[in-house]
């Protein structure tokens, strides 16, 4: 279990991110903070030392994304390029993968994308049709497929693809992890129109007859279910500080204006109708980010199986928590909660994300029913 007290380290982490955060505030460029936040060491604190990183975990990583999600600036990629792809491959790339990739990802100058849903398979992995198979002459790799909801691939030197190779024993199809460059022949993007307001655009991805040598393969053949647990499992810690912090934001925005603005002569948060919305929205965000700790923990400490039902624990409660805080401090603020001067009204929106990616609450509820209690499946 996770200290009941966080670290002096954690602590002053904490503090440090806060004050980043801070200064660059609601209205950030995305691109300055990103720069600011890895030249501090921030983006990589969770990537080996041995390769520019900060030699910690996903619990520190944790920290740097919800604080500056609490300062009103979280940065989406850091889900996806160093919690994702950086911890695949430092624990399952090729020395030459770590080489060439884990210092650029710790020092924010490279950034990678992470392919893994498709339109018809959606939350179910096993479903996943984009497929590698080995051309016999030269040994490359060619891979088929469709990918939906990709983030940042317009922004990442590359995207690590989640396709199925044939087991040669079985015939059967299984997971492997594949590094894709952006440019690459065959490889091709267009970008979704979301309604979402963010800096990080979506894509959809079509893969025709990619070629890749054969080390674009991370990890072992044999082993790519267990490798792709490994990334999902920090994407779930992740996603739960992402909406942890965006739930802070807006409940702080909430509670300032709950102690000023007055209406018959007294501030509206000393009525208890908008006072005890506040105090449950802290609660449930405190109690969701106890479970993210703990999550964060298991995985740090190497519990791959105990990290996955606390991760998606987490990610389940801190979407719940996150969507209250914000639905709670546009009613605080009443008409105000809608304007564009005082930012709450896009996160009406950005907090639903929460509850659907990387994988949706229903998803979740399905996975704590038959693995943690033991019922039978629906599906």
């Amino acid at each position: 279990m996770p200290p009941a007290l966080e670290s002096e380290e954690h602590k002053a982490l904490r503090a440090a991110v806060s004050a980043l955060g801070k200064r660059h505030g609601r209205t950030f460029d995305r691109e300055a903070l990103w720069s600011e936040a890895a030249k501090l060491g921030y983006l990589g604190v969770n990537l080996p030392e041995e390769y520019g990183g900060g030699g910690g975990g996903v619990a520190e990583l944790s920290i740097v994304l919800e604080e500056l999600g609490a300062a009103g600036c979280p940065l989406l990629m850091m889900i996806v390029s160093p919690a994702i792809c950086g911890t695949v491959i430092a624990r399952f790339g090729t020395d030459e993968q770590k080489q060439q990739w884990l210092p650029g990802l710790a020092d924010g100058t490279r950034t990678m994308a992470f392919g893994i849903t498709e339109p018809d398979a959606g939350s179910n992995s096993h479903r996943i049709t984009t497929t590698a198979r080995r051309d016999p002459d030269s040994g490359d790799w060619l891979l088929t497929g469709r990918k939906v909801f990709i983030s940042g691939v317009d922004i990442a030197d590359a995207t690590l693809i989640v396709g199925r190779t044939q087991d040669a024993r079985t015939g059967n199809l299984k997971p492997c992890l594949f590094i894709v460059p952006r440019d690459t022949e065959g490889f091709t993007r267009r970008q979704i129109d979301m309604e979402l307001d963010a800096a990080e655009k979506q894509f959809e991805l079509t893969l025709d007859d990619v070629r890749l040598p054969a080390d674009a393969l991370v990890g072992d053949e044999d082993a790519g279910l267990l490798q792709l647990f490994a990334g999902l499992n920090p994407e779930r810690v992740m996603t739960a500080a992402f909406a942890i912090g965006m739930g802070r934001y807006a409940l702080a925005r909430a509670v300032e204006y709950a102690r000023e603005r007055t209406v018959w002569k007294a501030p509206i948060g000393a009525h208890q109708a908008i006072a005890h919305p506040l105090a449950q929205a802290h609660i449930e965000l405190e109690l969701a980010r106890l479970m993210m700790q703990k999550a964060a923990h298991l995985y740090d400490a190497g519990d791959d199986v105990g990290a996955g039902e606390a991760a998606n624990m987490a990610k389940y409660a801190a979407g719940e928590a996150c969507v209250k805080a914000v639905d709670q401090a546009v009613h605080t603020l009443g008409g105000n909660g809608l304007t564009r001067e005082f930012g709450l009204a896009s996160l009406i929106t950005a907090a639903r994300v929460s509850r659907i990616a990387p994988v949706s609450r229903e998803m979740i509820l399905n996975y704590v029913s038959h693995q943690t209690l033991g019922l039978p499946k629906s599906y």
